[in-house]
């Protein structure tokens, strides 16, 4: 078995490596010119007999024609092998026949011996009825059959041709569709055209067949009676014994090879198995079994008749047809009973073939989505151990619970067009972000200060970018004794969707959500929403309040207290950014306390007295349809907040810039991408029982001047 794999291996590694069809050519020529010992004669007879079987198997088993379009080919070279085989055997017959019927192997001697009875005058009958059957009738119609379909084929090719530039410009075909298209009716002329010629390589092997015993008859005879003096009977025993068992050997493979010819150039150009075709269309009629049956039972009631054999073959016929009709009447009432079903579906539901187009037709954007790759779908897949579906459900309800509105569910989908290890996230049908993660390993994060390094996969934590390091899940130990924070997969794509969505909230607050939420506080207090809305506000100037408020970080959980707020200060004015002043103001304990915790005291950073007051007027400037803060003024506080900024976290601090209200908002906005850990409070946001320590003073007399 091994020698076989191995020896398979070779053939292989040689037609890869283009060496196969010039050794090929070599072995015919050495056969031709170089005298074979009768082992080598048995070893290439064995595989002439093993290459026509693989070569009529593969024919029968071809789904089309054109699955097997290299068949000429093979046949050219199986015919000139076997003629090659042929030329070796006689030298070898002709020089050594004299010996004995063994003289030219053991594959000749047992066709020569068994086959035939080792009776020379009944291996010439089998002999002449072989090449009867291969000339007469399979190679001459094999040959007709491929003749004519040749010319069918290529008088049909120019309208197959037009057919597909017609399908082309209708748009039914693409023009990959069109091309693949236009070099199957190719390959089929090439197929059938090479079968046309093909076929007179067989015809011409069967005709050689029958000349070659011949002259091996005639030229034994003599060599046998005249060089070795040997008596007309024994020369006649072993040099047409040999010469026969010759021929039998050259000839049933060649039977075989002009049967698979002519079942290839027979077979339908459906995509469907041999035996499934027989099977269709010759035992699918029940009632055609039957009267064979019929008509094979009377014969076997006739007296003096093999009536066993007809009776039990009748039998197997009727049975078979009986088998057939029952399997017709289950499929039939199968199909019954599915039209009608469809036909209740139809009468049930108004039919859509005809149906008009509207807005349900219209897909709406998800407000989250996450689609992953298809090596994380076993991440979401409950049925195969996902923990990400419970982590996010987590995350949507300690968000909900800390913001004070429900967030949406996330929909979840595999995108193929993502690489296998990637996911995406989506809000409002915009991609947010996308990371590539390594399900089966962990990530290690460095949170700044770490004694040592790791050997893994360099990445980036998505959530608040990190340097991390992908590791096997064995090294988590070890990561973590160095000072690494180890997360599982599913715990870096839920950080990440976490921080999304706290970072985007005021995007997934809109006015459903809004009615939702005064719909909660009106059950509690019904005149305090029926005095806020529509009485002194509308509902676009709650919901445009209440975004301002979540994109700065601000949770409304304290929807009373807002609503309440907001009852006062509209009467004053129905400006956005008032209003959200005036909220912040009310909510100003929860949000110092959400910044310095229940610390008494608060460090803060404050601005010069100078600078507030360039920047108060700045700020009336913009009113007015000014400019705003002058560039290199901006660049100057910028730097001065960046870098006091830096040294209160690097205190383990929270930096927080102390202003005046009116400067609150425009602050806000100027240090809110640049200098993301910096607070910006007003002195009226700030409870009356916290203790305030300015612990740093941004500008001086100097840079006003310069500014």
């Amino acid at each position: 078995m091994a020698q076989a794999v191995g020896a398979l291996t070779t053939i292989r590694e040689l037609g890869r490596s283009g060496l196969g069809a010039p050794l090929m050519v070599v072995i015919l020529l050495s056969m031709v010119v170089l005298p074979l010992p009768p082992f080598m004669l048995d070893i290439f007879f064995t595989f002439n007999i093993s290459l026509s079987l693989i070569i009529l198997l593969v024919t029968v088993y071809a789904l089309r024609p054109m699955d097997f379009a290299v068949f000429p080919t093979i046949l050219l070279i199986a015919t000139l092998l076997r003629l090659a085989l042929n030329v070796a055997s006689t030298r070898v017959v002709l020089l050594e026949g004299h010996t004995g019927t063994g003289a030219a192997g053991q594959v000749i001697e047992s066709f020569g011996e068994f086959v035939v009875g080792g009776n020379y005058a009944v291996g010439l009958v089998i002999f002449v009825i072989l090449i009867i059957i291969n000339f007469v009738v399979v190679t001459k119609g094999a040959g007709r059959i491929s003749e004519v379909s040749a010319r069918f084929t290529l008088d049909a090719m120019p309208g197959k041709q037009m057919a597909i530039d017609a399908d082309l410009n209708a748009g039914i075909l693409s023009q990959d569709e069109a091309k693949a298209r236009r070099e199957e009716v190719a390959m089929e002329a090439d197929f059938y055209g090479s079968m046309d010629g093909a076929s007179k390589f067989v015809r011409g092997d069967a005709v050689a067949g029958i000349l070659i015993t011949l002259l091996n008859v005639i030229g034994g005879l003599s060599i046998g009676i005249i060089q070795h003096d040997m008596a007309a009977g024994e020369a006649a025993q072993n040099y047409i014994l040999l010469t026969i068992g010759d021929g039998l050997v050259a000839q049933i493979p060649s039977l075989v090879l002009s049967t698979a010819a002519g079942i290839i150039v027979t077979r339908v150009s459906a995509s469907q198995r041999m035996g499934e075709q027989v099977l269709a269309q010759v035992f699918s009629d029940p009632r055609v079994m039957g009267i064979v049956a019929g008509v094979l039972l009377a014969l076997g009631m006739i007296p003096g008749m093999p009536n066993l054999p007809f009776l039990m073959l009748a039998a197997a016929i009727g049975g078979g047809a009986w088998w057939v009709s029952q399997q017709q009447r289950q499929k039939q009432a199968a199909q019954q009973q599915a039209e009608q079903e469809e036909a209740a579906q139809a009468a049930a539901e108004p039919s859509t073939e005809l149906k008009e187009l509207t807005w349900d037709d219209v897909p709406q954007v998800d407000p989250i989505g996450l689609e992953v790759g298809y090596r994380l779908i076993p991440m979401v897949d409950k049925s195969q151990g996902g923990e990400l579906m419970a982590r996010i459900k987590g995350v949507r309800k300690k968000l909900s619970q800390e913001l004070g509105f429900l967030i949406p569910p996330v929909h979840i989908r595999d995108n193929l067009d993502l690489s296998p290890t990637t996911y995406r996230i989506s809000l409002m049908g915009v991609t947010i972000g996308d990371t590539e993660i390594h399900p089966d390993r962990e990530m290690a994060i460095n949170p700044g200060q770490v004694y040592g390094e790791l050997s893994g996969i360099k990445g980036k934590d998505p959530a608040f970018g990190l340097d991390a390091v992908w590791i096997e899940p064995a090294q988590r130990d070890h990561a973590q004794s160095l000072g690494y924070t180890v997360v599982d997969p599913n715990t870096v794509v839920a950080t990440h969707l976490s921080q999304i969505l706290q970072t985007h909230a005021h995007e997934l607050l809109g006015h459903e959500e809004v009615q939702k939420l005064l719909e909660q506080l009106g059950k509690s207090a019904p005149k305090l929403v029926e005095d806020l809305v529509p009485n002194q506000l509308q509902l676009g100037s709650v919901v445009k309040v209440l975004q301002n408020l979540l994109s700065e970080g601000i949770p409304i959980r304290d929807m009373r207290g807002i609503a309440e707020t907001l009852v006062e200060s509209a009467p004053h004015s129905q400006d956005a950014g008032f209003l959200t002043a005036q909220v912040r103001m009310a909510l100003g304990r929860m949000i110092v306390q959400q910044i310095n915790g229940l610390r008494p005291e608060l460090d803060v950073i404050t601005l010069s007295p100078e600078l507030e007051q360039i920047l108060l007027q700045s700020v009336q400037a913009g009113e007015e349809g000014g400019a705003g803060i002058e560039p290199v003024l901006a660049e100057r506080l910028h730097t001065g907040l960046a870098d006091s900024t830096r040294n209160m976290e690097m205190a383990g601090k929270p930096a927080v810039l102390l202003i005046s209200p009116p400067l609150r908002e425009l602050l806000a906005r100027f240090v809110k991408h640049t200098i993301p850990g910096l607070h910006v409070l007003s002195y009226s946001e700030v409870p009356d029982d916290k203790q305030l320590k300015i612990v740093a003073t941004v500008g001086n007399q100097q840079e006003q001047r310069q500014a």
